[in-house]
């Protein structure tokens, strides 16, 4: 006959199904965010904000669920968590960054122009 696992404490179950319920309105968030936002600049800030969020709940719940079955800390779903933190922000800024030169390019009047080097300033007087 099979051995089946214990069940989990109470509390441990209920770590996790609070980290999994903040991660989904975190989500409800950013898709709210993406619906009401009128400008494609707009709707990048939910999205990007909350998907780390959200994804850090996750990452939580499956570190607490995993380790209490092993009865010993389960680390490895961090590299998957690092990542994402690394690589969202960086996608976002560079989505960001083209549509703004596609904007620019064409002659979009509502997105501020490029920034311009400054003039090199005059040397100061000898005394």
């Amino acid at each position: 006959m099979p051995m089946t696992p214990e069940p989990l404490p109470l509390w441990i179950e209920a770590i996790v199904a609070a980290l999994l319920l903040c991660s989904a309105v975190l989500v409800l968030a950013a898709a709210w965010g993406v619906v009401r936002l009128k400008t494609f600049f707009q709707r990048l800030h939910p999205p990007a904000l909350t998907f780390v969020g959200a994804s850090w709940c996750v990452t939580l719940a499956s570190i607490v669920y995993f380790s209490a079955l092993a009865e010993g800390p389960e680390l490895h779903v961090w590299l998957i968590i690092i990542l994402l933190s690394i690589t969202v922000p960086i996608t976002t800024m560079l989505l960001a960054r083209a549509a703004l030169f596609r904007s620019r390019q064409a002659g979009d009047a509502t997105v501020p122009p490029a920034l311009q080097p400054k003039s090199p300033a005059a040397p100061p007087p000898r005394d």
